[in-house]
């Protein structure tokens, strides 16, 4: 389940500007917030199965994004080059070490 939450909110963070104000508001308090179904229903004076209905098809359409965009495969294959490449600068002298806070700096702009 974390593993599904954690995937969640990084395509949330990634897609969520396509999304509804409605669906960007379910899917904030049910993965970020971590509200429950019913809170959120009585919230939004819905039953609890609109709001789970609300959230499946929400969370289909940014695998839909994610399947036609792959932003969230890029940044993962980026945080696993820029990993790499720090690993191998740590081990270079002193130009290495130049490198890898020019590395660092482009680390911290994700």
């Amino acid at each position: 389940m974390l593993e599904k939450t954690t995937r969640m909110n990084y395509l949330f963070d990634f897609y969520q500007s396509l999304l509804t104000p409605k669906q960007r508001s379910y899917m904030s308090l049910y993965y970020l917030d971590d509200y429950s179904l019913g809170e959120i229903a009585e919230e939004f004076g819905v039953s609890r199965q609109a709001v789970y209905d609300n959230i499946k098809r929400t969370e289909a359409m940014l695998e839909e994004y994610e399947e036609k965009l792959l932003l969230l495969a890029k940044f993962q294959e980026r945080q696993r080059l820029i990993a790499e490449l720090k690993k191998e600068l740590s081990k270079s002298g002193h130009a290495g070490a130049e490198a890898l806070t020019i590395v660092e700096a482009i680390e911290k702009l994700e």
